[in-house]
């Protein structure tokens, strides 16, 4: 059969998605609000059709383009929402059950459980917290809301705010999480049912605007100021070879353990968010079902990715590459949901 075209909402990873579509000889559509496109139509080398269409609509204006494949990225799952993608009707690559339990704190952290990955504690209620944790909001807001503390009463406080300006809609949307000190990781995969095997596509580290920012203040200052965890960018990582095995063989347990919850393993690009302790212990504090931003870090090319295929592509080209081989195959329905 003829390869589909991709689809991809225009934020995140899209410029991956697009040069990566167009390097495996796969026409993409560009799609979201128009004040979203405007940033890629300066591009004149970026070979894409657009397709406006507001968060609210997003899913019927796909639902009409059967011969495209729907690449989910972050900005997908926070704008147009999980629930809504569960209605998508055009062909998703990876699975839409897999967004549904990230968007979801305990769903979530129940299946890195299953996995038998190391996970911080984490806490129901406010009044039970002993402890530094970090409290994170509902959906991919890229570290934006977040709260560290060892104060319940703190807590309370800021969810209530929360909940009076609508960021959510219950106390109990929002997760109370250990704060586990060490070296911030997070560790890209593909799953390719057509290679049969589980790939590495590299690391990465976030830069938090504030949180980092206030390593450059003295320890006076900066204890006047809360820390907040708002992505601005991402660094590369390149961990040592021995702690690589060892993110893959989580990655492999991941794999499985998705096969249990939802009948069929995980397909196409994941990440698993971690930090490293200082016994080079990996501990997993959430994951991501799709493609992550932190892959931009490798736009020319993943070294990883060299070592199984001979060449650097980045991984939004992995992403084409699978969709053509399947195609090419008559298997596309092992990649898609």
């Amino acid at each position: 059969m003829d390869a589909p075209k991709l689809a991809v909402y225009a934020s995140h990873s899209a410029l991956q998605i697009i040069t990566g579509g167009r390097r495996e000889g796969l026409n993409v559509t560009l799609f979201g609000p128009a004040e979203r496109l405007t940033f890629y139509r300066r591009f004149r080398a970026l070979q894409m059709s657009t397709l406006e269409c507001t968060n609210e609509d997003c899913i019927e204006k796909l639902n009409s383009l059967s011969d495209h494949v729907v690449v989910p990225n972050g900005s997908l799952v926070e704008y147009v929402g999980a629930k809504n993608v569960l209605e998508l009707k055009t062909p998703l690559i990876g699975s839409k059950g897999l967004l549904w339990i990230e968007s979801r704190w305990n769903r979530k952290m129940n299946l890195l459980m299953d996995a038998g990955l190391p996970v911080p504690k984490w806490f129901s209620r406010p009044e039970e917290v002993d402890r530094l944790v970090i409290v994170k909001l509902p959906g991919a807001k890229g570290g934006r809301g977040y709260i560290l503390t060892d104060s319940p009463g703190e807590i309370n406080e800021s969810l209530r705010e929360y909940v009076r300006k609508g960021i959510i809609s219950d106390a109990s949307e929002a997760y109370i999480q250990e704060y586990v000190v060490g070296i911030p990781v997070y560790a890209h995969y593909f799953m390719s049912p057509i290679m049969n095997r589980l790939e590495i596509t590299g690391f990465d580290v976030r830069y938090e605007t504030n949180v980092d920012g206030l390593r450059r203040l003295s320890h006076r200052r900066a204890a006047e100021i809360k820390p907040s965890f708002v992505v601005g960018g991402n660094f590369p990582v390149y961990l040592r070879e021995s702690l690589i095995e060892t993110y893959i063989e989580c990655g492999e347990r991941f794999v499985e353990a998705t096969g249990r919850y939802l009948g069929k393993p995980v397909v196409g690009p994941f990440c698993l968010e971690s930090v490293v302790t200082e016994d080079l212990t990996p501990v997993f504090f959430e994951f991501s079902g799709r493609i992550v931003a932190g892959t931009n870090v490798y736009m020319d090319g993943s070294p990883y990715l060299e070592f199984y295929w001979g060449e650097r592509m980045n991984v939004g080209q992995r992403i084409a590459r699978e969709v053509r081989l399947a195609a090419e195959q008559g298997r596309i329905d092992e990649v898609v949901t």
